[in-house]
């Protein structure tokens, strides 16, 4: 008998997440206390139990947005989430649970980031690919002949790499909450990383390419078992002709390689946009995400891309805005956007 718990024990959960190839490692109990404090969002995380035994879990963030509405996301401002269980009986159990919260918190919808199909039943969204890249002894000779070539460019070009962790936050960040306004997209709080780093010391890194000491290009990435995924990254684009991407994202390769990590995750894009075609050229594959909506008000599938048309002169006029004003009012504006 599957029984559902809302307030489970979080050292049962990790030790489940830890046991289960499905889950991700934002199904981490650390990444609920990372959306409470830095987002404030009310969070509810279900654990399926058989004989006592947790076999499924689905961790939950919910929002009110005057923007979008209400609804729950599993997970938020990440790339991945969803249902974790052990089959398709646990897995229908924690929806139904899930969809029962939803219910009476008067939600439209849910929105569950999962990798496979989970539910054929309802509306599914297949808009964003994650791309994959296996790391192999001789990288470099496995490198596209293009891409070699940019890397030496930013090489030669004085450009330097460092990594680290809470201490490079001012550097990652002033290049970061550019790149966002510039593509007109409020900009997660500087906190925010700071949680992420202070939470995950042994597994998240900043990795920061400087031009005479300034930062011009930065990432974030974050290690779940043998993999490294890059869920933030930026460059200051008046310096796209020295090739500062390249010299990045080279050096996270140096890094996963020597971490003993066996593949690198370049994180979401939208096929055969800018960044999916930058990410193809080192060789990294396409793998598909299955966004699924279980639909409680008989709304349309929601539509929070900035693709759509009615968000088009918004984003054109954050474009325009000095950087101190959309540094302080983008954390406020994107906690409402998951």
């Amino acid at each position: 008998m599957i029984a559902i718990s809302h307030t489970p024990e979080a050292s049962r959960w990790d030790e489940f997440v830890a046991s289960s190839p499905q889950a991700t490692g934002y199904h981490s109990w650390a990444w609920r206390q990372i959306f409470e404090r830095a987002f404030g969002h009310r969070t509810e995380y279900l654990a399926a139990s058989d004989g006592g035994r947790i076999v499924g879990v689905l961790p939950l963030v919910f929002f009110d947005s005057w923007m979008f509405g209400r609804f729950a996301v599993s997970l938020p401002f990440v790339n991945y989430g969803g249902v974790v269980a052990a089959d398709d009986d646990v897995a229908r159990a924690l929806v139904d649970a899930a969809v029962a919260s939803a219910r009476d918190a008067r939600l439209d919808h849910l929105e569950l980031r999962h990798f496979a199909r989970r539910l054929p039943d309802v509306p599914c969204k297949q808009h964003k690919v994650t791309m994959i890249l296996p790391l192999e002894r001789g990288s470099w000779d496995r490198l596209d002949r293009k891409v070699r070539n940019q890397i030496r460019k930013a090489q030669k070009s004085n450009l330097t790499h460092e990594h680290g962790g809470v201490e490079l936050v001012d550097a990652f960040y002033g290049v970061f909450a550019r790149n966002m306004r510039d593509l007109g997209t409020p900009v997660l709080g500087r906190h925010f990383f700071r949680e992420v780093l202070q939470t995950f010391p042994d597994r998240a890194a900043l990795h920061v390419v400087r031009l005479e000491g300034a930062p011009i290009a930065g990432a974030l990435t974050y290690r779940t078992n043998g993999t490294i995924e890059v869920p933030w990254a930026s460059s200051v684009r008046d310096y796209n002709a020295l090739c500062p991407n390249h010299l990045l994202y080279w050096s996270i390769v140096e890094f996963a390689t020597a971490a003993g990590c066996r593949t690198l995750d370049f994180g979401r894009s939208t096929p055969n946009e800018g960044t999916y075609k930058f990410k193809e050229q080192w060789g990294a594959e396409p793998v598909a995400l299955h966004w699924e909506y279980p639909l409680l008000s008989g709304v349309a599938l929601p539509n929070a891309s900035p693709t759509n048309p009615k968000y088009r002169l918004a984003i054109g006029v954050w474009r325009k805005l000095p950087l101190a004003i959309t540094n302080r009012v983008g954390p406020a504006i994107v906690r409402a956007i998951p």
